[in-house]
């Protein structure tokens, strides 16, 4: 490191201080010295600077020790085309294993087709709230379509997947309520727990013993009380005990949701979810939920259950009641999605064949795939985040495109390449990318990788 200890030496934020103290202490035209601002205020003034937060600092900390051990970023990576088994990135097609197309259906002509359709009716947005202007007899179609194909009586629709947990939860719920939650729920469930204002409880992923003691020892002091899983963990790629979940349910009184993102058209013979593939009836469940973003190629999220739970939520849910309605060509597109999924539900039957495909082989091929049941999503489970963005990048100069989850998504020692698949992978797709991967990750293992991480991190937090 550079012994210089001029101005010129100085990081940016050095020198903005520096100066504005110079300024500070110069006279004024009339000979006296202008008087430094109080210490509460230059405090406050320092804490207000963007690039003084201290979570940017740490996001910088991590950019820099990348940097020193020669490690790009692999985020915000720009796709040339539609993602499905493949997409193109920097001119090369690459095996395709971070998007969410479980069934292909983005980009299927039919589907395109009805977007395009509801573009030349209606436009491509409604232009006001569903409640005042801008309700269309799509929207009512789409609701009416999903409502039928899970099972239940009715569904609400909103325009964002994450809003949509975010806005029931926080609506539903309030102070004096009960939130018990999986320890692995999707940051829109814990936002949306939050918000309520409600009393929030964690439990050990998947641990229905755990959280059938924090029901005995907390339920009964609270008015209402919520419970909230997945229907498939988008991080670990399983699944909970959905018929023992009702029988708790039963037995404690408590509302019962289910967040089928991942799920829906995935699990279930003929993709029907979690519900179908437990032999559960649907309206045991008092709460669905979901998103149009995965398997029904589109953007937005929606509720599902009784009558009067969608009524309530469309009338007083403020992610509903104050935002804009679904655009056109997006319900359009769900529609016709739906229509394909129950009239080729061996799309499901391949996608299935698919993950667990890949579980089996890199089990064989010595990688940990966690607890992954081989539904459309498996981890490969690498040990830190910079471990985990270098192995991305090394898969993606060998042409297979998987994503790292690095802390905070998850904790910094679970980092992860995770895989989503879709029925239009092949075989031959899995076996090159498992073959890629355990050859790339031994490498990393062989080359001391950890060492060089360690030394990079001292440098780069050591002080100036």
């Amino acid at each position: 490191m550079s012994e210089r200890r001029g101005v010129g030496a100085l990081s940016r934020s050095a020198k903005d201080g520096l100066l504005s103290a110079l300024r500070q202490s110069a006279p004024k035209k009339d000979g006296s010295a202008e008087a430094p601002a109080p210490r509460a205020k230059r405090a406050r003034k320092a804490q207000l600077r963007f690039q003084d937060l201290p979570e940017l600092k740490d996001i910088r900390t991590q950019q820099a020790v990348a940097e020193l051990i020669g490690v790009g970023t692999p985020f915000f990576r720009v796709h040339d085309d539609r993602a499905g088994a493949t997409t193109h990135i920097d001119g090369r097609t690459i095996l395709n294993f971070a998007s969410y197309n479980y069934l292909g259906l983005n980009g299927h002509p039919e589907v395109s087709a009805a977007a395009k359709a509801a573009i030349d009716r209606y436009g491509t947005s409604v232009s006001a709230s569903r409640l005042v202007a801008g309700e269309r007899p799509i929207h009512q179609e789409l609701e009416g379509r999903i409502a039928r194909f899970i099972g239940v009586e009715a569904a609400v629709c909103f325009v964002s997947g994450h809003a949509t947990n975010v806005s029931a939860i926080g609506h539903l719920m309030r102070q004096g309520d009960l939130v018990l939650y999986d320890s692995l729920a999707h940051n829109s469930i814990v936002v949306g727990a939050t918000l309520s204002g409600a009393t929030r409880r964690l439990f050990p992923h998947n641990d229905l013993d755990a959280l059938e003691e924090m029901l005995i020892a907390h339920a009964h002091g609270h008015a209402r009380v919520l419970v909230v899983v997945e229907g498939l963990y988008s991080m670990d790629g399983d699944f909970p005990d959905l018929k023992r979940l009702v029988a708790l349910r039963e037995r404690f009184g408590f509302w019962l949701m289910v967040d089928e993102a991942h799920s829906l058209g995935v699990l279930g013979k003929t993709g029907r979810g979690i519900a179908e593939e437990a032999g559960v009836d649907p309206n045991e469940i008092d709460i669905w939920m979901g998103t149009l973003s995965k398997t029904l190629s589109g953007c937005g999220g929606y509720i599902a259950g009784s009558a009067a739970l969608c009524d309530y939520l469309k009338f007083s849910a403020p992610g509903f009641v104050y935002s804009v309605g679904m655009p056109p060509p997006v319900a359009g597109a769900a529609i016709a999605s739906l229509d394909v999924l129950e009239r080729e539900p061996e799309r499901v039957t391949k996608l299935r064949a698919i993950g667990q495909r890949f579980v089996e082989k890199a089990k064989a091929a010595g990688l940990d795939v966690g607890a992954s049941a081989g539904f459309a999503i498996s981890p490969v489970m690498v040990g830190d985040s910079l471990r985990a963005v270098h192995l991305a990048n090394r898969l993606l100069e060998r042409g297979v495109n998987a994503l790292p989850i690095i802390h905070p998504a998850v904790p910094e020692r679970s980092a992860r390449l995770r895989f989503f698949f879709t029925s239009e992978h092949e075989p031959a797709h899995i076996d090159e990318a498992v073959a890629v991967t355990a050859d790339e990750h031994a490498k990393l293992a062989e080359a001391g990788f950890g060492i060089k991480m360690a030394a990079a991190l001292a440098k780069a937090t050591r002080p100036a």
